[in-house]
């Protein structure tokens, strides 16, 4: 993962130990207490994904940049993640001299999680379709992120998760797309199988 840091910031000339200051706050946000699913191995995942959907890309810094830090704020008992996350990117990238453009365009993808819709760009679609590329994993991937959601979630009791939990799969299940480039809409069956069964075992 630290070469892949590397190379994105490589085009903006950013100093290699300003970088790695930075990433090393980022592996420390995601590796924090109370992280079962929001950690680095998500956001791996969400970076081979983005990469396998590269060619379709505009702002392909922007994206990156919006994976890296899109979960970096998580607090299960806030609703504002995604605005401090957000919030977040700005202001280092700021420090870090990247173009205002980039900044912006981060700014907006990141925003755009909180509800996974407005997709205005192919650049929306590409990143919001990698970020939700668990749902249509292999059933035992799933059953496994289905879990570490849940460790995420402890302090609720089981009615209260299972209640606002089927609220929140219920919603995937209700859009005409889950996903949006045609790449990913390949495991969209797969994903509304996966999300039925969760419900069915909730």
């Amino acid at each position: 993962m630290q070469s892949r840091w590397e190379s994105l910031l490589q085009p903006f000339q950013v100093e290699q130990e300003v970088g790695q200051k930075v990433l090393l706050d980022l592996f420390q946000a995601y590796s924090s207490a109370g992280r079962y699913y929001h950690t680095l191995e998500h956001i791996e995942q969400v970076l081979v994904t983005i990469n396998n959907l590269r060619s379709l890309s505009q702002n392909y810094a922007a994206i990156e940049f919006a994976v890296w830090f899109h979960d970096a704020i998580y607090n299960p008992k806030a609703n504002d993640n995604e605005e401090k996350s957000a919030e977040y990117a700005v202001t280092i990238l700021n420090a870090l001299n990247i173009p205002s453009s980039t900044i912006e365009a981060v700014y907006s993808l990141i925003i755009k999680t909180k509800y996974h819709q407005n997709i205005d760009s192919i650049d929306s679609k590409i990143f919001l379709d990698a970020d939700l590329s668990i749902l249509g994993a292999s059933p035992s991937k799933y059953k496994i992120y289905a879990q570490l959601i849940r460790n995420e979630y402890l302090w609720l009791s089981p009615e209260k998760y299972r209640t606002g939990r089927k609220q929140v799969l219920q919603s995937f299940l209700e859009r005409e797309r889950i996903y949006f480039t045609e790449k990913m809409f390949l495991v969209e069956q797969q994903a509304r199988q996966n999300i039925k069964e969760e419900i069915e075992l909730l």
